[in-house]
């Protein structure tokens, strides 16, 4: 696998991923200054462009990050228009936040719902980009040629959930209820309630009283299709994103850790926890996107 601290050298134009509240979940541009002093590895201190550390906004604010924590600007296309169901990054507050077009509007605008806050902003095309994945030193997808593209068929955002979300479908539901957020739970769609929202009874939790299996509703920017199963993996490899089976939902994270005996640890960006896994409560993460599954692991010649 290749080195990816070769990506990270001083002076190295980065995006930085930070865990402190009220921005998890964003990607803020940087500058490399230097790996970290003395035996630490893995750790760079870094200076971000537009997050700064004193009121008068004349300091750049800097820190010292795990090499988890760090990726280079990801490609852009120059010309490109966004589709329903697409996900993208959206520049806002300083920083980029992945979200979820969730209608097109006109003169190149776009409502885009951000599924930790459950908030939905609107968007000029300029100030969006596809989201991408930066995994063992390669962005999936790729980036894209810049062509004109022409769609012969354009279904609908209401044909493509009706199409995909039917009658004893078996998805998965995300939460963004304190403790439960990062994790898909495995349900199944009892009926449509209406255009967007479905009544879903889960798989594995259960009601207060312990009598049956939980049933809520559920809008369709936290659902999904359940996931086609995946190669069987041997082992998994250093820094590879995974889904972790954890208090009866699967939870994505990074391998920041390989161990003997098929067990891994396992970072949590979103809570800056590790815990230790066997291989057989790992699976490879895939992301639903645009209406397709997409495995960035299948993508790496590792």
């Amino acid at each position: 696998m290749a080195d990816l601290n070769a990506y990270f050298q001083n002076g190295s134009e980065v995006e930085i991923s930070s865990n402190d509240d009220g921005f998890r979940g964003a990607w803020y541009t940087g500058t490399v200054i230097r790996p970290a002093s003395g035996k630490v590895k893995n750790k760079f201190l870094v200076e971000y462009k537009t997050l700064m550390a004193d009121e008068k906004g004349s300091k750049p604010l800097r820190e010292t990050l795990d090499v988890v924590q760090l990726r280079p600007p990801p490609p852009r296309e120059l010309n490109r228009s966004f589709k329903f169901s697409e996900e993208v990054d959206a520049y806002y507050s300083d920083g980029w936040w992945e979200g979820v077009i969730t209608e097109v509007l006109e003169n190149k605008r776009y409502s885009v719902f951000f599924r930790g806050t459950r908030e939905q902003i609107d968007f000029g095309e300029s100030e969006l980009r596809l989201h991408r994945e930066w995994v063992h030193g390669k962005w999936v997808p790729p980036l894209e040629e810049e062509k004109v593209l022409v769609s012969t068929e354009v279904k609908s955002s209401k044909e493509m959930v009706e199409e995909t979300f039917k009658e004893g479908t078996l998805i998965e539901v995300s939460s963004d209820e304190d403790g439960f957020q990062g994790a898909w739970f495995a349900a199944t769609i009892i009926k449509q309630i209406s255009k967007e929202k479905f009544l879903i009874v889960y798989q594995n939790l259960r009601n207060d009283d312990d009598t049956e299996f939980l049933r809520e509703e559920a809008d369709v920017m936290h659902i999904r299709p359940y996931p086609p199963d995946t190669p069987v993996v041997d082992h998994f490899n250093l820094l590879q994103e995974v889904d972790a089976l954890y208090n009866d939902g699967w939870w994505v994270g990074v391998i920041s850790k390989v161990l003997s005996g098929s067990r891994y640890i396992v970072y949590f960006k979103d809570t800056k926890e590790e815990m230790e896994f066997k291989g057989t409560d790992l699976r490879l993460h895939q992301d639903w996107i645009d209406g397709k599954w997409v495995m960035v692991s299948r993508a790496l010649k590792l």
